[in-house]
């Protein structure tokens, strides 16, 4: 029984046993509110200056929260989240910018991997490299992003789906020659933003499933500026929050 040698095991018998606690992050207000909207009994949990939404979704424990854009906001949102909340796993949505040819805007990236396009520690480590890891990326959890694929094709059936390679830096990539450049440098990414390899880095350190996907919003190239919030509030925040629907439906 859990109280055999007197300590211990009725902590880990309750860990074993309680539900999986979900978080779900977005980085724009607008992909937020869209899933709060599906929540019907949040409360508000402030914490390092933001607020952690906590309730239930299709009978999931759930934990939602704006990250806030770039690495080390979002490096720090995903730690309080394993370190206050305890969540289970985290899922990422939000939008990135194309970067692969053929991904294009309106599209959708379920992210294998994550690297940081601005990292270069050289000539100490390899360019790319992340110093004292040994390498220069980090994999999302496998069944995670299966699933997290399953439930973009439930929900958005009729959108392109890309699996593979995202990069993340801490700058708004908005001009052709620098997507070109990136193009160029990293022919494996598809896209490009600003948090997701941060949140990656933190979950692999905790040993916590992560997942993420992006609606492709721009080319990553001088237009990328125009539409960008028209699109995040007509287009984005109705596929995050569709996504997360179906992601929580289906377990």
């Amino acid at each position: 029984m859990v109280w055999e040698d007197g300590e211990g095991n009725l902590s880990s018998y309750l860990m074993d046993n309680r539900r999986m606690r979900t978080a779900i992050v977005s980085a724009m207000h607008e992909e937020l509110a869209a899933v709060l909207a599906l929540m019907p009994d949040e409360q508000k949990q402030p914490l390092a200056g933001r607020d952690f939404w906590v309730g239930h979704l299709h009978g999931h424990d759930v934990v939602a929260v704006l990250s806030r854009i770039g690495k080390v906001a979002a490096a720090t949102t995903a730690t309080a989240l394993i370190e206050r909340f305890e969540v289970d796993r985290i899922v990422f949505t939000g939008v990135a910018g194309g970067l692969a040819p053929g991904v294009e805007v309106g599209h959708v990236v379920v992210a294998d991997g994550f690297m940081q396009h601005d990292l270069d520690a050289s000539p100490i480590f390899p360019k790319y490299q992340v110093p004292l890891y040994g390498t220069d990326r980090f994999a999302t959890d496998a069944k995670l992003t299966q699933q997290l694929d399953a439930a973009v094709r439930v929900a958005l059936p009729g959108s392109r789906l890309h699996r593979g390679l995202v990069a993340s830096g801490d700058r708004f990539v908005s001009t052709t020659g620098e997507s070109r450049a990136l193009q160029a440098a990293l022919p494996e990414a598809l896209a490009v933003e600003m948090e997701g390899a941060a949140v990656a880095q933190v979950c692999h350190d905790y040993g916590v499933p992560f997942a993420a996907v992006r609606t492709i919003s721009d080319r990553a190239d001088d237009e990328a500026h125009g539409d960008f919030l028209r699109f995040i509030q007509e287009v984005a925040s109705r596929h995050s929050a569709a996504i997360v629907e179906a992601f929580l439906r289906g377990g």
